[in-house]
């Protein structure tokens, strides 16, 4: 019998399994595909990505940068392997869709202390136990969940569609990232008044993939819909995932009146993704309103956008910030199924649940993260949270404020984030020097 047993290979469980064999245990990491796959997936590689392919802002002075800056300096495998296999995106983090998981399944598969095995868990199995089945858990084990909580929620979230680069029309896309900020990354297909409203029309009209009446509206705000948006009033995308600001076509020099952007998808640049246009639109009038476009009326779609059930655990009545359930010895969750959204709020939930599940392991007592830090704040925030627990993000509102004012002098927004950011890692790194939690390796890459 293993020391930590992790059940899911997703980011979270990658990045668990990971920590808890750094810390010397003996790890059984347990994933269902390919033997069984999820509506979601299409490979058999760990932390396969099934929404965007970025990371988020590279920036400490967001709050998402200063998360994954957290997790490096904890040595995780998740930014280790991202940082490895990163793309052209702009001031953002985006990885190569097939090589990122790729290096992480072989980084978890070459660990002495890991041993994988292909199996669906029907169950929760006995001893130090780390349940990191993600949004898309399977209905048998969702059932044993379900009847540990009382109650599972749930929302709906959706993925972009995917388009072949050599299908777009060149002479009307051009490449820039907004406000020129890090590489032109970009492909930018601009509009004008017309052409945008004449988009608008096509879209709120299309038709849409059937769900359940009762289950209408439940969605994520941070992964609404692009059709759901534009339902809001035909502005809002021209204020969203269409806003044209600092992104001027370089033929005019002026900016566009609505811009749809394209983020390179894979390492060789062949493979594109519609920055923010998730949808449930029915697959073929995806083809027919998306070729509209500017420069997309000849798309070939790699990947249609896609709409799947994410489940979450409400984790305020279930969890302790150590991402243990409360009343248990040794079961611990990880990933979106606490209710935290995103990939790298995903890999630091695994990361917290890794370290407390070795430690439980070698009969110590998990601990939590400072609520100082971004990690330890959302782990704080999703297991003490009033009410009903909806998904969330990093964001700076967790953090304890920087003052607005130094010496009668206002600071701006960049500098109090970036003093946010700087208070956070000096206590991240005060907290791994101080109690013996981490493995030396780790510490040493607080000095690095």
């Amino acid at each position: 019998m293993p020391d930590v047993t992790v059940i899911g290979g997703g980011l979270a469980g990658s990045e668990a399994a990971w920590q808890a064999a750094e810390m010397g245990c003996s790890v059984e990491l347990w994933e269902m595909r390919p033997l069984k796959q999820t509506p979601a997936h299409r490979t058999e590689h760990f932390a396969e990505l099934v929404c965007s392919n970025s990371l988020g802002n590279r920036s400490i002075e967001t709050a998402s940068g200063l998360l994954k800056e957290e997790l490096r300096r904890l040595g995780s495998v998740i930014l280790r392997c991202a940082d490895a296999n990163s793309v052209p995106a702009g001031g953002a983090l985006g990885v190569a869709r097939e090589g990122f998981p790729r290096a992480v399944t072989e980084a978890v598969h070459a660990h002495p202390n890991v041993a994988v095995v292909r199996r669906e868990a029907t169950g929760i199995p006995d001893g130090s136990t780390v349940v990191a089945t993600g949004p898309l858990t399977s209905d048998a084990l969702a059932g044993e969940i379900s009847a540990l909580s009382g109650e599972t929620l749930f929302f709906y979230d959706a993925a972009s569609p995917i388009i072949f680069r050599e299908s777009l029309d060149e002479e009307k896309v051009y490449l820039a990232s907004r406000y020129g900020k890090g590489e032109a990354a970009y492909l930018n297909c601009p509009m004008d008044e017309e052409e945008y409203y004449a988009f608008i029309e096509a879209l709120v009209c299309a038709e849409l993939a059937p769900i359940k009446d009762f289950e209408e509206g439940m969605y994520f705000e941070g992964c609404l819909p692009v059709e759901v948006i534009a339902r809001r009033g035909p502005e809002t995308l021209r204020f969203g995932p269409m806003k044209p600001v600092g992104l001027p076509d370089p033929r005019t020099g002026e900016e566009p009146y609505a811009v749809v952007q394209l983020r390179q998808d894979d390492a060789e640049g062949l493979l594109f993704n519609m920055v923010g246009f998730q949808t449930r639109l029915k697959w073929g009038e995806q083809k027919r309103v998306f070729r509209t476009i500017p420069g997309m009326q000849n798309a070939d779609f790699a990947r249609m956008g896609v709409m799947h059930r994410n489940t979450y655990l409400p984790s305020n009545r279930m969890l302790e910030a150590t991402m243990r359930l409360k009343g248990a010895d040794a079961l611990f969750f990880a990933g979106q199924l606490t209710g935290v959204e995103g990939y790298v709020e995903s890999a630091a939930m695994g990361h917290v649940a890794g370290v407390n599940a070795a430690r439980v392991a070698r009969g110590l007592k998990p601990v939590e993260l400072p609520r100082g830090t971004m990690i330890g704040a959302l782990a704080h925030y999703i297991t003490v949270k009033e009410g009903t627990l909806q998904p969330i993000n990093s964001n700076w509102g967790l953090l304890p404020p920087a003052p607005k004012k130094e010496n009668g002098n206002r600071l701006s927004k960049p500098e109090r984030r970036r003093r946010q950011a700087e208070m956070a890692l000096a206590e991240l790194e005060e907290f791994a020097a101080s109690g013996g939690v981490f493995p030396r390796e780790v510490l040493q890459g607080f000095r690095s």
